[in-house]
């Protein structure tokens, strides 16, 4: 298969299928993966940085199951910075080590907020004490804080089925 096919093979579709599942917390989680299917761990990794070279995984993350962390508070800050601005002040707001999340998206009518951050933390004061540190380091006032009151659901894009 040449790098500009985007069809993939059953075995592509095998290994992203295991990728959409939990990651085993182990010394050699992706052998452990290779183990399931019957391949190597070499091959698994191989085919794993085609798909990367072909763009076909855009980014590869872990979610912290926050509650489980002793995070019991969270807050989506929505901002409202200047777009001359957006970007910079994205990158400090995201070097905090209490944000998880920050995007930027564009104002709707009525809500003028244009950059998002998720903060966790132990309690309400201690997410609105982070926040009004961030804002105090990049300078922003203008943003509202949206507290998360019920988990409903958080899955993933499954792309394939095992």
């Amino acid at each position: 298969m040449n790098e500009h096919n985007p069809e993939l093979t059953g075995l592509e579709k095998k290994i992203i299928a295991l990728l959409q599942t939990d990651i085993p917390v182990v010394q050699r989680p992706f052998k452990e993966m290779a183990d399931k299917i019957g391949i190597t761990e070499d091959q698994f990794l191989k085919v794993l940085s085609g798909l990367d070279d072909r763009g076909m995984i855009r980014r590869f993350g872990a979610t912290l199951k926050h509650q489980k962390s002793g995070f019991t508070a969270n807050a989506m800050v929505a901002w409202k910075v200047d777009e001359d601005r957006v970007e910079k002040t994205g990158t400090i707001m995201a070097g905090f080590e209490e944000i998880t999340h920050c995007y930027r998206r564009d104002p709707a009518p009525g809500w003028p907020y244009n950059l998002y951050t998720m903060v966790h933390a132990g309690s309400e004061e201690e997410c609105r004490a982070v926040v009004q540190k961030i804002s105090d380091a990049v300078g922003e006032r203008e943003f509202s804080m949206l507290f998360s009151r019920k988990e409903l659901k958080k899955t993933s894009m499954k792309y394939f089925e095992d």
